[in-house]
C-alpha cells in the first residue's frame, strides 16, 4: 500500500478487500505484474492532485486469469488468460487496487487474451511499454521505408520501439542509443546502428532521421538529429515545443493487433537480467527500478 513518498512506505496489507466488478469489468486472479517509472513517480507524489485516494495499491501492468465477468462483458469468460494495462488514463484516478495485488479488476476494453507462447511473467512485462511504443510510432506517422533514432533503446519502451519499427513497420534504418554494455542487445532487437551514448553524441552524427523517439528526456537535442520535415516524439514530461508529446491511454485493441507478431516471435518481451522479483521483494524491485539501470522490464512474479 502506498502511504508516502518513497519505497519505505510500501507495506503489505493482508486485509485488502476484493475489488468490486462493474458491468464492463472482469476480476483477475493476478499471476504476474510489472512496474514502470510511473509507479515510483506516484510514490513521490508526482501527480497527487489527480491520483487516487490513499491508501492505494500500485501497478498498471497485469497478467492473470479471469475469475469473474461483469454483465456487459463479451470478450472474455471465466478461465481466460488475459493481460493489459489496467489504467485507462495513466495520471487521472488510476485504480485504487492496482496490479500488485492477488486480485484486481479491469475494464474489458483495456485487456487482451494472453498470447499462448508467452508466460505470465513475459506477458506482464509488455502492456504499458508496448502500447506506448506503438502509439508513439503512430502519432509520428511512421511507415515502411522511414528511418528512426530511438533514445533509450535498452529501456522498457525503447526495446519495443526498435522491434516495432524494424519488424512491424518495415523501417529502412533503426538507430538506438544505450550504454556500452547494451549495444549487442540493441543489435539483437533489430537496431542497424547501435550508438554508445557514453562515447558519441547522437546529434553529431552526419546521418539524420525521419523520426526521433525520445524515451529518456533529450528532446531538445533530438531536433538536431532529424531530417528536414522530420518529427520528434517524446513521452517525457513536460514535453518540448514542436515535439509530439503524449501520455498513453491504455487500449487492449493495440495488444490484439500486435498479437500475431508476439505469437510469431517477431516481437519479444524483454525481462531485466535480474529476473523476476517475487511478490515478497516488491520494495527491492522498486529500488532497482529507480536506479535507472534496468534493461527491459522489472517483473513481479510469482504473485501468490
Amino acid at each position: 500500500m502506498i502511504q508516502g513518498k518513497s519505497v519505505d512506505v510500501l507495506k503489505f496489507d493482508p486485509a485488502v478487500p476484493l475489488p468490486e466488478v462493474k458491468d464492463d469489468q472482469v476480476l483477475i486472479k493476478v499471476a504476474a505484474a510489472s512496474i514502470n517509472p510511473i509507479d515510483y513517480k506516484r510514490l513521490e507524489g508526482a501527480f497527487k492532485d489527480t491520483d487516487s485516494p490513499l491508501p492505494t495499491v500500485p501497478g498498471y501492468d497485469v497478467a492473470g486469469v479471469v475469475v469473474k465477468v461483469g454483465s456487459q462483458v463479451t470478450k472474455f469468460k471465466v478461465g481466460d488468460e488475459v493481460y493489459g494495462d489496467i489504467n485507462g488514463n495513466a495520471l487521472v484516478h488510476p485504480k485504487v487496487i492496482g496490479s500488485l495485488a492477488e486480485y484486481t479488476a479491469s475494464e474489458e476494453k483495456l485487456l487482451s487474451h494472453k498470447p499462448k507462447n508467452l508466460s505470465f511473467a513475459e506477458a506482464a512485462s509488455l502492456p504499458l511499454t508496448l502500447e506506448t511504443a506503438y502509439e508513439g510510432l503512430e502519432r509520428a506517422g511512421f511507415s515502411a521505408g522511414k528511418s528512426i533514432l530511438v533514445l533509450g533503446g535498452a529501456g522498457g519502451v525503447g526495446t519495443h520501439i526498435i522491434q516495432l519499427a524494424k519488424h512491424v513497420y518495415g523501417a529502412s534504418k533503426v538507430a538506438a542509443t544505450s550504454s556500452s554494455g547494451k549495444l549487442e542487445l540493441l543489435r539483437k532487437l533489430g537496431a542497424d546502428l547501435p550508438i554508445d551514448y557514453t562515447k558519441e553524441n547522437f546529434e553529431d552524427l552526419p546521418e539524420k532521421f525521419d523520426v526521433v523517439f525520445d524515451a529518456v528526456g533529450q528532446t531538445e537535442r533530438a531536433f538536431k538529429a532529424i531530417k528536414e520535415g522530420g518529427k520528434v516524439v517524446t513521452i517525457v514530461p513536460p514535453g518540448f515545443q514542436d515535439a509530439i508529446f503524449f501520455l498513453l491511454a491504455s487500449d487492449g485493441a493495440i495488444l490484439d493487433k500486435l498479437r500475431p507478431y508476439l505469437e510469431s516471435g517477431e516481437l519479444k518481451p524483454l525481462i531485466d537480467p535480474k529476473g523476476a522479483f517475487p511478490f515478497s521483494q516488491i520494495v527491492e524491485a522498486f529500488s532497482y527500478l529507480e536506479t535507472g539501470r534496468v534493461t527491459g522490464k522489472v517483473v513481479i512474479y510469482p504473485i501468490p
